[in-house]
């Protein structure tokens, strides 16, 4: 295989010609919005923090997110090489599928559809109870949340479909509204001197204030908040040059992510004062609004215009993760279609080269997912946001596993690149991060849920359990169809 050699789009393996997603639609910031978007800034600080905070290693929870910077930055490495020659709408399936065989990329494929989808639908459950909530507190009417889910999620499918630079513009404004009022409050902060004793840098990034109470649990959940920027690889198809544009996209999206998390949650903590933000950030959970940890100090800073804005903006920033993971999520089903192991006919585009057909199951599984919970009068947040959130960390971190594993087999095996580095030393060593941070949500996961053991031993259960339901799948598809390489 020669090194320039791409895997290339594939048709379906019958007469009818394949879709085709339309090419050099996105640069790296068009494809770092919808990284960013899919991150939900807000929604990570206001729902992350405060629990890494409250739970895990006190003041030390900002080194924790660059303890998972870390391990994701050695993971993209080998995911970026592997991207320079493998570029497909499908990314993880197809870069597990290359390595470790096709069933266990069938496999990972349906995982990463099941973890794209069941985020999603977590999302949904946050901002349904948000959104009901703002329209009560304004205009003193109560519908209800699963009311205002069903019209976003029309109004996904309809943005889904008009085309992958309007879901971009649509993404870059409510990210950049977000980002900006959270990265201000960090730069004045950080500009004044920090809180009442100071910016604190010891107290946050010292070894004894990273190791100190439970560590584990707040790497737990910098590493959750990470989840997203994989794909950049899901959007190589429509992108300029995707040699160029991915891995730039990765590296700068890691880059962003881990720096905003890490910058803004020191300033948070040096707002309340290091000595005292472990007790903020519990009294916050014990009120049962952990967001009032994030959106008590902005609300000083700035007045009490940022108390109206900031739950606003949590809404936004909650519908452009939802945005940015349906299109991840069509894009899979898209590619599966493609590659003869779902109908055909998930390869319909529009006019605008857009998987509308995908697109249109996406949404139906979404709302599989989300009206159970509805029927059953179940809390949107406690369960929904909190189960689905939960089973998906632990879903794409299984991925990331594979993935680097994979990524060891498939340049030992092909030689197409060489570089130590790259190709072996970073991969092996991202493997164990993330190997030793799966064991960490394994041990929290009652934690991560915020519901009991049983409940958490059954959520744990559906990973394996789609695993092997899509390498059993792919053999069984294989064998009704042996002309499938």
């Amino acid at each position: 295989m020669d090194s320039q050699t791409a895997v290339a789009p594939r048709a379906a393996h019958d007469s009818a010609p394949a879709g085709r997603l339309k090419p050099n639609s996105l640069g790296v910031l068009g494809i770092l919005f919808f990284v960013l978007s899919a991150q939900a800034p807000l929604t990570g600080i206001a729902g992350a923090v405060p629990i890494a905070v409250a739970t895990g290693n006190g003041a030390g929870a900002p080194a924790a997110y660059l303890a998972a910077g870390v391990i994701v930055l050695l993971f993209s490495v080998g995911f970026v090489a592997m991207g320079r020659h493998v570029v497909d709408a499908g990314a993880f399936y197809m870069y597990i599928g290359k390595g470790l065989g096709r069933p266990a990329g069938s496999g990972s494929a349906g995982v990463a559809l099941f973890a794209y989808c069941a985020v999603q639908a977590a999302m949904y459950g946050l901002y349904g109870a948000t959104v009901s909530g703002l329209v009560e507190h304004y205009a003193g009417v109560h519908v209800a949340w699963w009311i205002w889910v069903l019209v976003t999620m029309a109004l996904v499918q309809v943005l889904g479909s008009a085309g992958i630079e309007m879901g971009a513009k649509v993404l870059a404004v409510f990210v950049l509204a977000e980002f900006s009022i959270l990265l201000v409050f960090a730069l004045v902060t950080f500009v004044k001197g920090g809180g009442p004793e100071g910016l604190g840098f010891a107290d946050s990034f010292s070894p004894h204030a990273a190791l100190q109470g439970a560590p584990g649990v707040a790497l737990m959940f910098a590493v959750a908040s990470m989840f997203g920027f994989e794909a950049t690889a899901i959007y190589g198809e429509e992108a300029r040059e995707p040699r160029k544009t991915v891995p730039r996209a990765t590296y700068l999206s890691v880059a962003v992510i881990t720096g905003f998390f890490a910058f803004t949650s020191w300033m948070l903590i040096s707002a309340h004062g290091a000595s005292k933000a472990t007790a903020e950030a519990g009294k916050a959970l014990g009120s049962g609004d952990a967001a009032a940890f994030v959106f008590a100090p902005i609300t000083d800073r700035f007045g009490a215009w940022a108390g109206d804005v900031l739950p606003v903006l949590l809404a936004t920033s909650l519908f452009a993760g939802i945005l940015a993971f349906h299109n991840s999520a069509n894009r899979y089903l898209f590619s599966l279609g493609r590659e003869g192991l779902l109908p055909h006919g998930l390869t319909a585009v529009n006019r605008r080269h857009s998987p509308w057909a995908a697109g249109c199951v996406q949404t139906v599984i979404a709302l599989l997912l989300v009206m159970p919970f509805a029927v059953l009068g179940k809390d949107p947040v406690l369960t929904l946001f909190s189960w689905l959130s939960g089973v998906a960390v632990l879903a794409i971190m299984l991925l990331y596993f594979l993935t680097s594993v994979s990524v060891v087999f498939f340049f030992r095996r092909s030689r197409v690149d060489t570089r130590p580095w790259n190709t072996l030393i970073a991969p092996v060593l991202g493997a164990l991060g993330i190997a030793a941070a799966i064991w960490l949500i394994l041990q929290n996961f009652t934690t991560l849920i915020g519901g009991d053991r049983t409940t958490a031993l059954w959520l744990q259960l559906t990973v394996p359990v789609v695993l092997v339901l899509g390498v059993a799948a792919a053999r069984l598809t294989r064998a009704r169809r042996p002309g499938m390489s």
